[in-house]
């Protein structure tokens, strides 16, 4: 069998007791970093806690050679980690059918997302997101200011009301990650006085919520990794009221119906 199990959002305690104890029963335990990272721990701290070994695996590994990952699983319990919950790549979905070409049993067990945990700390109504969008480093996509993708992202969700998240840019093979401010003064280009709440360290003991335009965004700074920025658009009068009292927004700045 193959599990792929999700660590959830912050350290080696956001694991589901689901997960940590098919982690535990796993005769072999691979992982990925490059998708998403669990800033509050190490490999090592995850080894530690869960009395095992973790063998991790690049992008390369993943998507181009993972057979001796699917060997191993048909004749042993292989359990493959991802931060957050584990299907919302499709990298993960790809070695899933993978598995299944070859008779492999495979199972899900779910971890908390990024996107659920800013829905609950914005108050943000998670039936009122639209398609989210990735804003890479400028280096990342080599043109000239934001890329459509992001543009057109948050031009269609704003005209149908719904609110954006968008994440920012991780480059886990030079431990590189966008921060919030560098994501607002990207924005801030097109968007200036766009309202954007940042969500900071979400699944932490603290995690950061902030309100204010793309300009005002881009002069702070927001601590540690990792950020993402959240697109509000039309809100229901209780959203608008937390998005006032958790994030310290302007309500004359918001939408409101």
């Amino acid at each position: 069998m193959l599990t792929f199990i999700g660590l959830g959002l912050y350290d080696e305690r956001s694991i589901t007791v689901e997960g940590r104890d098919a982690l535990q029963a796993a005769d072999r335990v691979y992982a990925e970093f490059y998708t998403s990272q669990l800033i509050g721990t190490t490999i090592e701290d995850l080894e530690s806690s869960h009395d095992l070994e973790i063998e991790v695996r690049d992008r390369a590994g993943v998507e181009q050679h993972p057979e001796d990952m699917l060997e191993a699983a048909e004749d042993e319990d292989v359990a493959f980690l991802t931060a957050g919950d584990t299907m919302i790549s499709t990298t993960h979905v790809d070695l899933r059918l993978r598995a299944h070409e070859r008779g492999i049993e495979t199972r899900v067990i779910h971890g908390v997302t990024a996107q659920t945990a800013t829905s609950s700390l914005t108050g943000l109504q998670n039936y009122r997101f639209g398609k989210a969008t990735t804003l890479p480093f400028p280096f990342a996509h080599g043109a000239e200011g934001l890329p459509a993708s992001v543009t057109e992202t948050i031009d269609e969700n704003r005209a149908d009301g719904l609110h954006t998240v968008v994440y920012l840019d991780i480059k886990a093979e030079r431990e590189e990650y966008m921060t919030a401010d560098v994501g607002a003064e990207l924005l801030a280009e097109e968007y200036p006085d766009l309202v954007g709440v940042v969500v900071a360290r979400a699944g932490s003991p603290e995690p950061l919520v902030e309100a204010g335009t793309m300009t005002e965004l881009a002069q702070r700074e927001f601590g540690d990794p990792l950020h993402l920025l959240v697109i509000p658009g039309e809100c229901h009068l209780l959203e608008a009221d937390a998005l006032v009292e958790l994030a310290g927004a302007d309500r004359e700045t918001l939408d409101i119906v």
